[in-house]
């Protein structure tokens, strides 16, 4: 037991240990198994599977002797990704760029220190990039949708995101030198636009712009293939353009000034 585990609140982080141990393992992880990957006791783990699965947090799976996620998480994550999502004209939106353009469209949000992924348009034609996912951070560094909110933040706020989400290399092409990806972010205040190639993942790119308008900083972009960009890329970046100005009026509060 970690001596964080044995102070205030050490119940609840060895609870909040097994929701992830059980999410790790997926359906039908035992309780002495738990016991044996975290280091517990199995009376404890007995105990705060207990009520973990009374909280509906956790569920006992009879038909393979062990426990797997409950619904309340479900319910959580739903909770999540129903505050991020944007108003029905967005979305409509959004959907219309990456049908006129064929591509993966998305918007992003900056959450506190995160930027999240708060909807996204793909098909099996025209593919999301892995690990973008609606409800989650993204890499705000390695991305053009994060390089565009980085770019609207003021220094202080710019080093708190970046102490949140590193700044580490994800592929040969990721900017992980402070004072290159400073230099960026000049380039994209400048540009009004930020690009990525290869710099999240392999063979795919982007390109994204911010939105001001509000208070939430946000940005919109799509993405395609590394050879796509290529040859699409001031056509991609023109259809995000036109779409920049509509979206901040629409995201913008009410009363807000236009």
């Amino acid at each position: 037991m970690s001596p964080d585990e044995s102070g205030p609140g050490g119940a609840l982080r060895r609870a909040l240990r097994i929701v992830e141990a059980v999410a790790d393992a997926g359906d039908g992880i035992t309780a002495k198994a738990l016991a044996r990957r975290l280091s517990m006791s199995l009376p404890t783990v007995y105990r705060l599977l207990g009520a973990l699965v009374e909280e509906g947090y956790l569920v006992r799976l009879h038909a393979v002797r062990g426990y797997g996620l409950g619904y309340r998480v479900v319910e959580l994550a739903r909770g999540l990704t129903d505050h991020l999502t944007p108003p029905p004209a967005v979305r409509e939106m959004l959907a219309e760029l990456h049908a006129d353009v064929g591509a993966a469209t998305y918007l992003v949000v900056l959450r506190d220190t995160d930027v999240v992924v708060a909807h996204a348009d793909s098909c099996t034609a025209h593919p999301g990039v892995a690990g973008l996912r609606i409800g989650e951070p993204v890499p705000a560094h390695a991305t053009a949708l994060g390089k565009a909110v980085l770019s609207l933040l003021a220094p202080g706020q710019l080093g708190d995101v970046l102490a949140r989400s590193g700044v580490r290399a994800l592929t040969p092409s990721t900017l992980t030198d402070r004072r290159l990806l400073d230099r960026e972010l000049l380039r994209v205040r400048s540009a009004g636009v930020a690009v990525d190639v290869e710099e999240y993942t392999r063979g795919t790119a982007g390109i994204a712009l911010p939105l001001t308008a509000g208070a939430r900083f946000s940005a919109v972009g799509v993405s395609v293939s590394r050879a796509e960009f290529g040859t699409r890329r001031w056509e991609l970046e023109r259809a995000v353009r036109d779409l920049a100005a509509p979206l901040s009026r629409l995201l913008a509060p009410a009363g807000a000034a236009s």
